[in-house]
C-alpha cells in the first residue's frame, strides 16, 4: 500500500490540509467538506475555486515557461521499452519544444486522497475527516503526437505551488474534474480506485473502484470506511508491513532507480514518468506492487 501520509512528497514540501466551503445540496445546506486551515473567502463571481489554497500560485505554475518546457522534454523522449526499465536522461534543447504540436496545460484541478486517520479507523466517518487534498493535476488541451500527460504539482512550503512530477496519461485529471458542485471526487491509489462523494455516500466512477466496493453501486461513508480499514489498517506507517518497504505499493527491489527522497513517488501508476530529482530531469517507469488485503 501507498503511504498516504508521505506519498507524493517533495522537498519543499509542507503538510496541509484544503478548506471547502460549504455546498448547496438540492437547496439544501450542507458542509460537505471543511478540511482545516483558512478559508479562501470567494465572492460568488470569483473564478478561482474556493477549495483550493494558493489557486493564482497553482496557475502560474502550469502557464510557466519552465513547466511548459518540462513537459516538452517529456512528451518528447520515448517511452521506456519494457517493465523496469532503465532511466532515459532527457536532453537539454535550445527549444524543448521545438518540431511538436501545438497544446497548452489545463488549469489544474485537486486531487484528494482519503486520509491515513480515515483508513485506520481513528477518524469518524465524515467528509471532514476522510479526504485530503493532496496534489493538483492538470492535463494537456490536445494530444501530442498520440499522448498526454499530467502535470503534478505539490504545495510549496511557505504557501504556492511547484512542479512536483509529469506523468503519461490524462485519467488522473479527467477523474478529478468530474467534481461537480456538491460532490467531491477523490481517489484510494492503493487500487488507482475513484469515487464520487455526494454528502456521505460513495458512488465509483471506475472498474477499480467498483470492484473496491464489491460490485455495488454505492455505499454509505461509513461502510467504505470498514472497507479500507480491512485493506489497509495493517499497512499504514510504523505497521511491520511498513517496515519492510511496501508502504508506497513497491517492492524494496523495484527503488533503486536514480531518484532521491526528494522524488515524489507516483500513485500506484505503471506508466511512465518525468520525475524532478537535485535539478534534473529523467523518465522512469516503475512497476506497481499490488496490496494484498
Amino acid at each position: 500500500m501507498r503511504d498516504t501520509s508521505t506519498t507524493e512528497t517533495s522537498s519543499g514540501r509542507a503538510e496541509f490540509r484544503s478548506s471547502r466551503p460549504s455546498l448547496l445540496l438540492a437547496g439544501i445546506a450542507a458542509a460537505l467538506l471543511s478540511l482545516a486551515g483558512p478559508a479562501h473567502a470567494a465572492p460568488a463571481k470569483d473564478p478561482l475555486p474556493a477549495d483550493i489554497p494558493d489557486y493564482q500560485a497553482a496557475l502560474d505554475t502550469v502557464r510557466s515557461t519552465d513547466v511548459r518546457n518540462a513537459v516538452c522534454r517529456f512528451l518528447s523522449t520515448p517511452l521506456p521499452a519494457g517493465d523496469g526499465g532503465p532511466v532515459q536522461t532527457i536532453p537539454e534543447t535550445a527549444d524543448s519544444c521545438q518540431g511538436l504540436p501545438a497544446f497548452t496545460i489545463k488549469d489544474p484541478v485537486a486531487l484528494n486522497e482519503i486520509t491515513p486517520g480515515f483508513v485506520a479507523g481513528t477518524a469518524k466517518p465524515l467528509p471532514t475527516e476522510a479526504v485530503k487534498l493532496t496534489q493538483l493535476v492538470s492535463s494537456l488541451s490536445a494530444t501530442v503526437n498520440g499522448r498526454n500527460a499530467t502535470v503534478m504539482l505539490a504545495p510549496t512550503q511557505g504557501g504556492g505551488w511547484h512542479l512536483a512530477a509529469i506523468r503519461d496519461g490524462d485519467s488522473d485529471a479527467t477523474y478529478a474534474g468530474r467534481a461537480t458542485l456538491g460532490t467531491l471526487v477523490f481517489s484510494e491509489p492503493q487500487i488507482r480506485g475513484w469515487y464520487q462523494l455526494k454528502l456521505t455516500t460513495v458512488e465509483p466512477l471506475n472498474d477499480q473502484a467498483r470492484e473496491g466496493l464489491g460490485g455495488r453501486a454505492a455505499v454509505s461513508l461509513s461502510d467504505y470506511q470498514q472497507l479500507v480499514k480491512a485493506r489497509y489498517a495493517d499497512k499504514l506507517p510504523g505497521s511491520p508491513y511498513d517496515a519492510g518497504g511496501y508502504s508506497s505499493g513497491y517492492d524494496p527491489q523495484e527503488k533503486t532507480d536514480d531518484t532521491s527522497s526528494h522524488t515524489p513517488l507516483l500513485a500506484g501508476g505503471s506508466g511512465a514518468a518525468l520525475v524532478l530529482a537535485g535539478g534534473a530531469a529523467a523518465i522512469i517507469r516503475r512497476r506497481r506492487r499490488a496490496c494484498s488485503g
